[in-house]
């Protein structure tokens, strides 16, 4: 087992877009090599949360007549992939409440505000969603881990207008 995971360690520190993932919180490298592996090029999605839809982090829909009724999650498509999200975000959720606020990043607060409102699970693949959604944003477009992006977000320059 040792050796996998030295051998994994290695071919991840030798990719560039592993290493740019692993920047992450909560995305090591056998997740990082899991999702190059697994979606080789991320342009086939056309968004973050088509690549998050395929991986089974969003919630099923039962919508009918203007009424959306959204269901538990839906829990199609990769698995092991899945899993090591999942693994990953409780990883971040446990580092977010470890920190102090005066050194937390955006995404930690973020994380801590939803642990006061929402249920251990739902927070969880919350967390793993919006990775996902992350991960595949820094493949489709060949740039590093920033996480104070949202700043940049033009719907987050409207709101501060």
């Amino acid at each position: 087992m040792a050796a996998c995971d030295a051998r994994i360690d290695r071919h991840a520190r030798q990719d560039d877009r592993c290493l740019r993932l692993r920047a992450v919180v909560g995305v090591g490298p056998l997740t990082a090599d899991a999702m190059v592996a697994s979606i080789g090029n991320a342009r086939e999605f056309k968004n973050g949360r088509q690549l998050a839809a395929w991986l089974g982090l969003v919630p099923t829909q039962h919508s009918s007549g203007g009424h959306a009724r959204l269901g538990a999650i839906s829990c199609r498509g990769d698995g092991y992939l899945r899993t090591l999200l999942i693994q990953g975000a409780r990883s971040s959720l446990e580092r977010a409440k470890r920190v102090g606020l005066d050194k937390a990043t955006p995404e930690q607060i973020w994380i801590r505000s939803l642990a006061c409102r929402m249920p251990f699970g739902k927070i969880i693949v919350a967390i793993a969603n919006k990775h996902a959604r992350q991960l595949w944003a820094m493949l489709a477009h060949d740039v590093d881990y920033d996480p104070h992006a949202h700043v940049h977000h033009p719907l987050h320059q409207q709101a501060s207008v």
